[in-house]
């Protein structure tokens, strides 16, 4: 009994930090791999042993099983007031997600790391890409990015942030192969447009979602048919252009 309390106990004080879902990182990646040009599809390859980008999605989450890797923690996201932007808020001395976004294409692009370090910083920008496209990512401090909103999602307990991390992408019940070639229908100009931004926006986008999200909802209301037909569409944009820009950082990196 004792060992049962400690271990609620300590999973209570755990940072929640959680991101897109498996399945919703694996898009993400899998999206990213098509976009890349022949030169940088072979780089990243070579750097990477061949591991996919849909694989290297979720070692960010992975590796949070390991206590040598809590730094990265508050990487997976920025709070932001709701009238604040990224431009004005104060930046944590840890880090948050648009800064190491930044800093992780610098690194890249100056050259001099180590095999070992460059594919580090890949596997962080495969997953924070991801993340920031994530809606309550870019969420209010007070109730951790929705994580502290209980809502139902078909009378299950869940919370705001959980909802738009898994709970709408495994309703689906498509895989990640299956969910990336439905949502895998981008314009000409849609790429250009979505590449040609910074990670500062990608934060403000979600930001202005996440407000709309807030305004919306209503704590312990049950969701679910609706909810889905209303916002999943929203979801898989947000994928879609991380994917897209994802890839057009590599290819910048990697030309």
């Amino acid at each position: 009994m004792k060992k049962l309390l400690f271990l609620v106990f300590l999973c209570a004080c755990l940072p929640v930090t959680a991101a897109w879902g498996p399945t919703g990182h694996r898009v993400v990646g899998h999206i990213a791999q098509q976009y890349l040009t022949p030169q940088a599809h072979r780089q990243v390859a070579a750097l990477m042993n061949g591991e996919s980008l849909a694989r290297a999605s979720t070692w960010m989450d992975e590796i949070k099983s390991d206590r040598s890797f809590r730094y990265m923690s508050p990487w997976h996201y920025v709070n932001m007031p709701e009238e604040g932007s990224y431009a004005t808020i104060e930046k944590p001395e840890e880090g948050e997600i648009v800064g190491k976004i930044n800093q992780f294409i610098e690194e890249l692009k100056a050259g001099g790391l180590s095999q070992e370090e460059q594919v580090v910083r890949i596997r962080c920008l495969v997953h924070l890409v991801g993340d920031v496209h994530q809606p309550m990512h870019v969420g209010r401090s007070e109730d951790l990015g929705g994580n502290r909103v209980t809502v139902l999602w078909f009378r299950d307990t869940t919370n705001l942030h959980r909802l738009w991390d898994s709970d709408m992408i495994d309703f689906q019940n498509l895989s990640y192969t299956e969910l990336s070639d439905f949502i895998n229908h981008p314009t000409a100009a849609q790429i250009a447009e979505w590449q040609s931004t910074s990670a500062e926006t990608w934060a403000m986008e979600s930001h202005a979602i996440a407000q709309k999200l807030y305004a919306e909802v209503e704590e312990y209301e049950n969701y679910s048919y609706r909810y889905s037909y209303e916002n999943f569409p929203i979801a898989e944009q947000r994928m879609l252009q991380a994917g897209i820009r994802l890839a057009g950082i590599l290819n910048s990196i990697y030309e």
